[in-house]
């Protein structure tokens, strides 16, 4: 008797836990619109007013159809199979402002969305997703004066090959025949490549926003790949930064002061890195401090002032990350920067975690810094 009443009052807790539950989910949102990210014409997927993502696959002969989203597709979102061979299904919950990687499993099978586009993440080209956040006017594509973004092929006898950047040139460049400019070379994360920050991360059009506001002086980007991706997730610590220092500061940086209008000194050059490129601008910035003299960490961990004891002062250091991620950690390093007598900057993107919301504000926050 006792055992029965146990269950049934189990039970009751369990349907009011659910019932509790769904009451507090607020009702979806029924204003749905196409990605602003999808392939032309296509409908799916869409995106509404609480940021919510709806997803529709043609599979019509597949048992099973998941949306996984998030760098490495994390999670997942089960589609449900309809009569006309199309699986649908809705997040969840809302979404984190700003974009997402995502990838379909079909079976089992990993593809992605034909409806969206494509970007360079998690080693791979996922599909990618953008909820559009509260305060996207800082990248939105504007009616004022555009750098350029160019490909260039360098040489790198370090690793026997052809290396790529990219490099964004500020609005203005190609007229002003004598002006040289400082350069930001800055880094992309773990899985992603050279195209990380000018696609997923609008960092011309950052650069472009601010300058033509007055709140940022004009200087080029310099984006390049930093050989992060032939260590495995889950094994950055066995990553090794010679070689890449080598190509970075050896290699490249030569090669961009001798085709490129740059200020060769360390105080008009910076470095900095989002996640893994963090990592790699703290491990570069350390050993050699003659080269930068501005650093960056975005969501890519701290410095301690033991650290930079020793060493050529940096002009700034800069310190972020989400509000989801260690915020206090950022914060603490700043203070302490501070009090051993270093300027450091310290910023928390409110309401993201590790994503490129993130780093998008980050940028917005640093770019003003830089070059004083």
């Amino acid at each position: 008797m006792i055992r029965n009443t146990i269950a049934a009052l189990f039970a009751v807790a369990l349907t009011s836990a659910a019932c509790l539950a769904q009451a507090s989910q607020p009702a979806i949102v029924e204003d749905f619109k196409p990605s602003t990210l999808n392939q032309p014409g296509q409908e799916y997927p869409q995106v509404n007013s609480q940021g919510y993502a709806r997803f529709r696959i043609k599979a019509p002969l597949a048992d099973s159809v998941r949306v996984s989203l998030g760098l490495g597709g994390r999670g997942g979102t089960i589609l449900t199979k309809g009569e006309d061979g199309f699986w649908t299904g809705t997040t969840a919950g809302p979404m984190d402002e700003g974009f997402h990687y995502y990838n379909v499993t079909i079976d089992g099978g990993k593809f992605n969305d034909p409806g969206a586009k494509n970007y360079y993440g998690s080693v791979r080209w996922e599909s990618g997703i953008e909820i559009p956040a509260h305060d996207q006017d800082f990248y939105a594509l504007k009616d004022v004066p555009h750098g350029n973004v160019q490909q260039i092929l360098f040489p790198s006898k370090s690793t026997g090959t052809p290396r790529r950047a990219f490099v964004y040139t500020p609005p203005g460049y190609e007229k002003e025949k004598s002006k040289k400019y400082p350069v930001l070379y800055l880094q992309h994360g773990w899985g992603e490549d050279e195209t990380a920050w000018s696609n997923q991360g609008h960092a011309n059009l950052i650069l472009d926003n601010l300058i033509a506001e007055g709140k940022t002086k004009p200087f080029l980007i310099v984006m390049t790949y930093g050989m992060t991706n032939e260590v495995k997730f889950g094994k950055i610590r066995e990553f090794k930064i010679d070689p890449f220092q080598t190509v970075l500061v050896d290699e490249l940086i030569p090669y961009v002061d001798a085709n490129f209008r740059t200020l060769t000194n360390r105080d008009n050059r910076a470095m900095a890195g989002l996640s893994m490129g963090g990592m790699e601008t703290k491990m570069i910035t350390l050993n050699k401090p003659d080269v930068f003299g501005y650093y960056g960490l975005l969501s890519g961990g701290v410095y301690a002032p033991e650290d930079l004891n020793g060493k050529a002062k940096p002009k700034l250091v800069f310190i972020s990350c989400g509000s989801k991620e260690r915020p206090d950690g950022v914060k603490k390093s700043a203070t302490d920067l501070k009090a051993a007598g270093y300027n450091a900057v310290s910023y928390v993107s409110e309401n993201t975690a590790h994503e490129f919301l993130t780093w998008r504000r980050s940028l917005h926050e640093l770019a003003p810094l830089l070059f004083k």
